[in-house]
């Protein structure tokens, strides 16, 4: 049994998928299965079996996974960390998260880091879904992501920060931007800003949008949400969108957010691979981030989880 073996197994369970893991590690798909039957023949045990789509890992398999999976984080945080001491590096963070996250729930975090460690380096991956961040965080090329919170993920560890309530971002000029709430009724008319159809917020607004019947017209679609609210504000139509934290609002500004009850809050916050083999810096990193999220939504009288 090699640590090769133990790698390829864990994306094999990951994937459920022979040829995914052969294209993502350029090699043949036969030479995964070797991987896999190797730990087989040693254990005795048989540790996948083939579905009609792909592989899924026997009752065996889920053990051998979850101790494997454990073991191989810890040693590349290990191996990293010591490879920094070696080098006299101060250390790296790395972060996967939406394009305009960081500028909405991690500035002030940051800017903390930073004088705390001056040596460190936070690297920031931009993805366009929650999906894609936990990819990169399943692949080892992240050690934390923020996303928005949603079912459980083979091989992650999610852990809840705040439930946003949405709101509409519309035109100070709009007939809606006087209203005090927004009813679902409202929401049948509105000229709707679309999110990326792949996004974890597209979904759950599809969803609320089922469950209260009122799926309103498509007007445009955007990339983010800063883009939404732009938009908004030259009147081209109506953002649903989280009341994110810094959104750049002021009362005699040209847009305004008017909260609607009636759609289910998303949860947003922190997911790692295993967050015991996470390093002292990245743990510290997504401390900060949550103490400041504190501090913001208890201003807004938001719920922290």
């Amino acid at each position: 049994m090699t640590l090769d073996d133990l790698r390829v197994f864990i994306a094999v369970c990951e994937t459920r998928n022979l040829s995914a893991v052969s294209r993502t590690l350029s090699c043949s798909q036969s030479a995964v299965s070797q991987h896999v039957r190797r730990l087989e023949r040693e254990l005795g045990l048989t540790l996948i079996e083939r579905q009609p789509r792909g592989v899924s890992p026997t009752d065996a398999g889920r053990i051998l996974y979850q101790a494997a999976l454990g073991g191989i984080t810890a040693l590349d945080s290990a191996v990293r960390r010591l490879r920094e001491l070696r080098d006299g590096d101060g250390g790296t963070v790395k972060i996967t998260t939406g394009g305009v996250t960081v500028r909405h729930f991690m500035p002030d975090a940051i800017t903390a880091f930073r004088d705390r460690h001056p040596e460190a380096t936070l690297d920031f991956q931009s993805a366009h879904s929650t999906r894609r961040c936990l990819e990169l965080l399943q692949n080892g090329q992240a050690d934390l992501a923020w996303i928005t919170l949603g079912e459980p993920a083979p091989g992650v560890q999610q852990r809840p920060v705040v439930d946003l309530p949405w709101v509409l971002a519309v035109n100070a000029g709009d007939p809606l931007a006087a209203r005090e709430t927004i009813d679902p009724s409202d929401l049948r008319s509105i000229r709707y800003i679309a999110h990326p159809a792949n996004s974890a917020s597209h979904r759950r607004l599809a969803e609320n949008f089922v469950r209260l019947g009122c799926t309103p017209a498509r007007t445009v679609g955007v990339a983010d949400w800063d883009t939404a609210v732009l938009l908004a504000e030259l009147g081209i139509g109506h953002a649903v969108l989280p009341a994110l934290p810094r959104l750049p609002l002021s009362p005699a500004g040209p847009v305004r957010t008017v909260p609607i009850p009636a759609l289910s809050p998303i949860t947003v916050g922190w997911a790692a691979r295993q967050w015991d083999a996470l390093s002292p810096l990245a743990t510290e990193f997504a401390e900060l981030v949550t103490a400041d999220q504190a501090r913001l939504s208890a201003d807004q009288n938001w719920t922290i989880r």
